[in-house]
C-alpha cells in the first residue's frame, strides 16, 4: 500500500499554534456514518448515551527538553525514551558532531554523557542522577516537548498546563494524548448525569508519533513501542458494557491501540493487562472493541492517518478531512477534534 495514498496538503495558517479557550469550546467534527456535523466539543454528551463507555488515557507528559551546553556549544536536548533508571534515548539539536563519550552539562549540577550513536539519528546518554532524582530536575528545568510543526517560541510556562490533559496522573509521556485536552469539569458534570462512564488506561506516549514513515510501501513500517497498562476496574466496566451492548468510545488514538492490542492477544477480550506495544493498524484491520474513536486531525502520511484511515474507511476520512480544511478547523495537537464511527472489524 503506498504512502500517497496518505497525503494531502494542508496550509500552514490551519496548524494550531495555541489550545482554545476554553478548552471545550473548540470544534468538533462528528463523522457517524456517512453524516457530516459541524459541533462543538461541549456538545459531545448530546451524542453519546447512558452507559457508553469513554475510555481515556490518564498519561502524564514530562516536560523532557532540556537545555545544556558540549564545551562551550548549546545543545537542546529532548528525551523520548527511558530505557532503564537512567539512560534515556534522545534527540540532540545539533547533534551531527556529538560522538561517543562526550558530556553535556546541564543546570543545578546535572549532567548527561553520550553513550551511543544510533543510526536512527539519535543518541543514548547517560544522566549522573537516578531517576526520581532526574524526574524532579525535568520539572524544575525542563520545557515540554511540543511538536515541531509548533513553530511559535516553545519556552512557554503555560505549556506546562496546555499541554497536559485534564485526567493526567501518571508520569511517563512525552507528547500529550491529544484527544483529551479538550475536556472540561463542566463537560465531565454533564457527561457524568448522561450516564456515560469514564475508564481510564495507561498508555506512555513516545516521541516515535511524530516521526515521518520513510518507505513507500507502508507495510514496511517498523511502528515505535510505548509502554501501556490496563486495570481490572476498567476491564471490568468495559466488560460489562460490552455485555449490555453499549458502546466503546476511545478518546484519542492512544487509548485505542491499548484497548485493540489487549483485545488482539486475548481472543477479542480485554483483561487486565500492562507490557509494550508497537500495534501498528492500516486499513484492512480488524478492530474488536471500540466502537467510536474521538481524535485530532493528523499529519499527512503518518501512522495515525493511516489508523483512522483503518478505523473509519480510507474514502469517508479524506471527505472529512476536506470538509474540516474548507470549514478552517484549527489541525494537529492543539487543533479541533472529530468523532468517527467504526467502519472495519466485527
Amino acid at each position: 500500500m503506498d504512502i500517497s495514498l496518505f497525503d494531502y496538503e494542508l496550509n500552514s495558517d490551519l496548524i494550531a499554534q495555541r489550545p482554545c479557550f476554553p478548552r471545550d469550546n473548540s470544534r468538533l467534527l462528528a463523522c457517524l456514518g456517512d453524516d457530516i456535523e459541524d459541533l462543538r466539543f461541549k456538545d459531545l454528551h448530546t451524542l453519546l448515551n447512558a452507559g457508553d463507555v469513554l475510555v481515556i488515557n490518564n498519561t502524564k507528559v514530562i516536560p523532557t527538553r532540556l537545555f545544556g551546553k558540549r564545551d562551550k556549544v548549546n545543545i537542546e536536548v529532548t528525551l523520548h525514551l527511558n530505557l532503564q533508571k537512567n539512560l534515556w534515548r534522545t534527540f540532540l539539536k545539533p547533534g551531527r558532531k556529538c560522538k561517543e563519550g562526550d558530556v553535556i552539562v546541564f543546570k543545578n549540577n546535572l549532567i548527561a554523557k553520550v553513550i551511543k550513536k544510533y543510526i536512527e539519528g539519535d543518541v543514548l546518554l547517560e544522566f549522573n542522577q537516578n531517576h526520581e532524582t532526574l524526574l524532579k530536575e525535568l520539572n524544575v528545568q525542563g520545557d515540554m516537548p511540543l511538536p515541531p510543526y509548533i513553530k511559535r517560541n516553545k519556552k512557554n510556562n503555560s505549556d506546562k498546563h496546555d499541554y497536559q490533559t485534564i485526567f493526567a496522573c501518571n508520569d511517563g509521556a512525552v507528547a500529550a494524548p491529544t484527544a483529551g485536552l479538550h475536556f472540561t469539569d463542566e463537560l465531565i458534570e454533564k457527561l457524568d448525569q448522561k450516564g456515560v462512564f469514564f475508564a481510564p488506561v495507561t498508555l506512555h506516549v513516545g516521541a516515535g508519533t511524530f516521526l515521518p514513515v520513510k518507505v513507500k510501501n507502508i507495510l514496511e513500517h517498523k511502528m515505535h513501542e510505548e509502554w501501556g497498562e490496563i486495570s481490572e476496574k476498567t476491564s471490568l466496566i468495559i466488560n460489562n458494557a460490552i455485555k449490555n451492548n453499549k458502546r466503546i468510545i476511545s478518546v484519542g488514538t492512544t487509548s485505542l491501540r491499548i484497548l485493540e492490542t489487549v483485545a488482539k492477544i486475548n481472543n477479542g477480550k480485554i483483561i487486565p493487562w500492562s507490557g509494550s506495544t508497537d500495534l501498528y493498524i492500516t486499513p484492512g484491520f480488524n478492530f474488536k472493541i471500540v466502537d467510536l474513536m474521538i481524535t485530532n486531525f493528523h499529519l499527512p502520511k503518518s501512522t495515525l492517518l493511516m489508523l483512522v484511515s483503518a478505523f473509519h474507511g480510507q474514502e469517508k476520512i479524506f471527505r472529512s478531512y476536506q470538509h474540516a480544511i474548507r470549514e478552517k478547523y484549527r489541525f494537529f495537537s492543539y487543533g479541533d477534534s472529530c468523532i468517527f464511527s467504526r467502519e472495519g472489524g466485527n
